[in-house]
């Protein structure tokens, strides 16, 4: 079963083509990891799915329901949205981890794990409390529920901002380089996360610059460069042994 789909997706910044005409699909359950350099065009790909940008031109179904299209319009084709109300119950299908956490300072983390539940999904203060605690339980960190962001890690608060994800009860996960601001100790904590939770078989799509993590932890990988995909296969096809010069040249760099 498809739970994204993506298809002839672009997204321009004024003259500045970030993303060109590209499809994918993720399917349930299916880990999906994308590659690249610096400013390929990955992570505006995520910030098109959770509706923190808008299209261009394509378009993108999630769970089935579409989300953004082109229609004709007059002499040219144009990307027409779901309506409001489509939009917001289609957002609640694809969680973000953000890479530098986006956490609330003036919040507890028991707060920042339990606001969205009562304002977005109108849990009950004590429904959505016990959903934080049996989900930072899972992430080790249940001494921490009354502490604020400031005195914990990057690790403990990556961790956090993934409970707060996984609080609305997502279809889909998406990483946004979600280990690029830790240090290496810390990086392996959250690595640790995520493969528990392909144990677990959470559909996720991973922006990532760990080679090593791409390769063994996700089911798939998508090479990008300029905008494009250049190759996408079997993560350990991929990484081992890509097919096409820009991808050998840019994986030799991790050998």
């Amino acid at each position: 079963m498809e739970v994204i789909a993506v298809e002839n997706l672009q997204k321009t910044f004024g003259t500045l083509e970030v993303i060109k005409d590209i499809s994918f699909t993720v399917n349930k359950g299916e880990v999906l990891g994308i590659i690249g350099p610096s400013g390929s065009g990955k992570s505006t790909i995520l910030r098109c799915i959770t509706q923190l940008e808008q299209v261009t031109g394509g378009t993108i179904r999630i769970c089935g329901e579409v989300l953004v299209t082109d229609i004709e319009h007059k002499e040219h084709r144009v990307s027409q949205y779901a309506d409001k109300e489509r939009q917001r119950l289609i957002g609640l299908k694809a969680g973000l981890v953000f890479q530098n956490f986006n956490l609330f300072p003036h919040f507890t983390v028991l707060r920042n794990i339990t606001e969205a539940q009562v304002r977005v999904l109108h849990r009950t203060q004590k429904e959505a409390e016990e959903a934080a605690l049996v989900l930072l339980e899972k992430m080790s960190l249940s001494s921490k529920a009354q502490a604020y962001p400031c005195e914990l890690s990057g690790g403990q608060m990556q961790r956090v901002s993934i409970a707060r994800a996984l609080a609305l009860n997502p279809e889909v996960l998406f990483f946004d380089e979600p280990t690029s601001a830790l240090d290496p100790e810390l990086t392996g904590e959250i690595l640790r996360v995520i493969r528990s939770l392909a144990d677990d078989k959470m559909t996720m799509v991973v922006v990532t610059h760990e080679m090593a993590f791409a390769r063994d932890l996700c089911d798939r990988v998508i090479f990008m460069d300029n905008g494009v995909i250049v190759e996408q296969g079997n993560s350990q096809d991929l990484i081992n042994n890509p097919s096409h010069e820009r991808t050998k040249a840019f994986l030799s760099r991790f050998q």
